[in-house]
């Protein structure tokens, strides 16, 4: 899409629209409105208990936007459940930038220097919309959505956008509502000057506090 940058790809994100690709090879992107969207609701986050244990026990070192385009790009592989992916080339290039000035962010855990698992998504107001996770180890990218939870509370934030539901969202606490009515929440999210990484990443204790508090 010639002259659509990071501006325009934040426009879409206001009116409620998002990007997507037909293919990981397929280098042109289309605009996706579905007619109901995922949201998980930050006061409604249900962590498992063996999750909850194992994030009191901080498997993982957990760090924010330092590995950002490596986070895009171990999202964009296939995985055995998951041959192919809508992330192209085009669409990493977008979020880079969309990055580099302050509005996209990863959530990353690592363990003995290495990248085992993370997510990575869009800032814009008082809402956060989830584009993509993965996992090199077991439990890794629950924990990083757990992490990512606490950091929207603390941050301010209204709506965590997960776009589609998945029986994998759906364990922790995911809903699917209407269009219109997302559309509504999130005018109302956009409104709210919220701030992502605004604090140092937590303990497990800690998120798990922050996270329970409001469940």
């Amino acid at each position: 899409m010639e002259g659509f940058g990071p501006h325009e790809l934040l426009e879409c994100y206001a009116r409620g629209v998002f990007p997507m690709a037909d293919s990981r090879t397929d280098e042109k992107i289309f605009l996706v409105d579905p007619h109901h969207r995922g949201v998980l609701p930050l006061d409604g986050l249900h962590i498992p208990r063996r999750l909850a244990r194992k994030i009191r026990s901080e498997p993982f070192e957990i760090r924010i936007d330092t590995a950002f385009t490596e986070v895009v790009s171990l999202c964009a592989q296939a995985a055995p459940d998951r041959p192919d992916t809508w992330i192209n080339g085009t669409i990493e290039h977008l979020y880079e930038d969309l990055f580099a000035i302050g509005h996209a962010h990863s959530v990353e855990c690592w363990r003995d220097g290495s990248l085992v698992g993370g997510l990575y998504g869009v800032s814009l107001g008082g809402a956060f919309f989830g584009e993509s996770m993965f996992s090199r180890e077991t439990d890794a990218s629950k924990v990083a959505l757990t992490y990512l939870v606490a950091q929207l509370i603390v941050g301010g934030f209204q709506l965590l956008d997960t776009q589609f539901i998945t029986d994998h969202l759906k364990r922790f606490g995911t809903e699917e509502i209407p269009r219109k009515t997302y559309h509504q929440r999130l005018r109302q999210a956009l409104k709210i000057p919220a701030y992502f990484g605004r604090v140092a990443p937590m303990t497990g204790a800690e998120v798990l506090q922050v996270t329970i508090q409001t469940s």
